[in-house]
């Protein structure tokens, strides 16, 4: 461990983000609300608890180990979901908590959507702006974007990148160089940000929201600057251009990548993960379009269909944009959402959940044990595509899978000890480990009203599940502190 190396990094990457605290002022400023000073505040704060860490720290330019990586990653994203309630904290309009505003802070940046907040429409713009920008940072990562715009750092970028980035196989890289890499990411990232906020506008929202939705679009974040979400607008066109974006969002970007490196679709439909993402949708839209149709829930068929398409892409990819509540839906139709969230997003995306490429290693390993079962002697390979799956990797999402599921019932137990029932509790827990946003029973609408220690209980599952449950629990093992 290299403590000195470690205060270095931090210390840069919370000056790095203190300065993002600078475009929230602007927009204050030009809006002329009451919110520029609270971030002015926080800029200096961040930026002069940034400096003090870095300054005694600036000559120790040694070569980050992979421990370290690991402990730069937790350690970042903890204190910057601290640093950046600060600015809420302070503002005078909403008037939140210190629980509140770390819970507002956290949410955004993990990109789960998880609000405190009611009152959206009445908001300063400064605030409203923060929110939708702090999901956009916490989409690719801002350790990501450190790695690929401060190669002044001096530091191993491999072992951040690898500590920080989702999905389960970490060490592909699309270009030789990993900054080179997190560029690419980022450009693409950059790109579509650009094209759904264009596309937003076109479509009938004033630039101001086309930009607050396209961030949260493309983090697969969900925070929206009106109460109502994506419902506040009642249309169509509006709702189909988020279907595209939060698909697109939900999908590797690395294929997004290889997609424009060769001008071809052929990187989607030769990937297997890619495939069965969109089967899932499918079948799920399917589902829920179906069951709604023959409850005449909204009458016709055209209002189920768009009602219930919407619900499924957007809960599907963790994304949290609702028209309408979903939650008071018939029969089974919420709990299958929440469960749906579970398998969330491709590897490589800004969505969250267990990731498409784990539930598919997971079916085929179980379908391999049950021909195990009747020919005991046969050999049977896990592939993805035509390539074998090393059973290394297998055996990581068998114990990703277990370390996921026993953190999330110690979480849920948690829960109910501080009073909250168990559907609140069960789909509170799934919706901020799997960085989905709303729930069902009381953290259906938001989470304004349960008690502050589920807040910070909550906050604990927005991180693990954003850095993948093994990059925080990883830091509990005696061995990650031995010499």
């Amino acid at each position: 461990m290299q403590p000195r190396v470690i205060q270095r990094i931090l210390g840069l990457l919370l000056m790095v983000f203190s300065f993002t605290m600078l475009p929230p002022a602007g927009v204050g400023w030009f809006y002329g609300d009451i919110g520029v000073r609270p971030f002015i505040n926080g800029f200096l704060v961040t930026l002069g608890t940034g400096l003090l860490l870095w300054w005694p720290a600036r000559h120790n330019r040694r070569e980050l180990k992979l421990r370290d990586g690991f402990l730069v990653a937790v350690s970042f994203w903890v204190v910057l979901g601290l640093f950046g309630a600060i600015p809420l904290a302070l503002a005078v309009h909403p008037h939140l908590s210190i629980t509140d505003a770390v819970f507002e802070s956290v949410s955004g940046l993990t990109t789960t959507g998880a609000t405190v907040i009611v009152g959206l429409d009445r908001l300063p713009k400064s605030i409203l702006f923060y929110r939708q920008e702090l999901e956009w940072l916490g989409g690719m990562g801002i350790i990501v974007l450190a790695v690929a715009v401060l190669p002044m750092l001096g530091v191993g970028g491999m072992q951040l990148y690898r500590a920080e980035t989702p999905g389960p196989i970490k060490d592909a890289k699309l270009t030789p160089r990993i900054a080179e890499t997190a560029k690419a990411l980022w450009y693409i990232y950059l790109g579509l940000t650009v094209a759904c906020a264009v596309a937003y506008w076109l479509s009938g929202m004033d630039p101001f929201d086309a930009i607050s939705y396209s961030f949260a679009t493309v983090s697969i974040g969900g925070f929206a600057p009106h109460d109502a979400s994506m419902g506040y607008f009642d249309s169509p066109l509006i709702e189909s251009v988020a279907i595209v974006f939060m698909l697109l969002a939900g999908a590797n970007f690395g294929l997004h990548f290889y997609a424009i490196r060769r001008r071809s679709l052929r990187p989607y439909l030769e990937d297997s993960e890619f495939r069965t993402y969109a089967t899932v949708l499918a079948l799920l839209a399917v589902i829920v379009v179906g069951y709604l149709y023959l409850n005449r829930y909204f009458g016709s068929f055209g209002e189920d269909f768009r009602q219930g398409l919407f619900q499924a892409v957007s809960i599907g990819t963790t994304t949290g944009f609702t028209t309408t509540s979903y939650h008071h839906w018939p029969g089974f139709l919420p709990a299958l959402l929440i469960f749906a969230s579970f398998i969330g997003g491709c590897a490589g995306s800004t969505g969250g959940g267990i990731k498409v490429v784990r539930f598919l290693l997971l079916i085929k390993q179980g379908l391999r044990e049950l021909h195990r079962l009747i020919h005991p002697n046969a050999e049977f390979a896990v592939k993805i595509g035509r390539r074998p799956v090393d059973d290394r990797i297998l055996d990581a999402v068998w114990g990703f899978f277990a370390a996921y599921v026993a953190t999330f019932s110690l979480i849920m137990l948690a829960l109910m000890a501080t009073g909250l029932n168990q559907i609140t509790a069960f789909s509170a827990v799934a919706a901020c480990m799997n960085n989905l946003g709303p729930g069902l029973g009381a953290v259906g609408d938001n989470y304004a009203h349960i008690n502050p220690v589920a807040k910070w209980l909550l906050c604990f599952a927005m991180l693990f599940g954003r850095l993948e449950v093994f990059t925080p629990l990883v830091l509990f093992t005696p061995g990650f502190w031995r010499r």
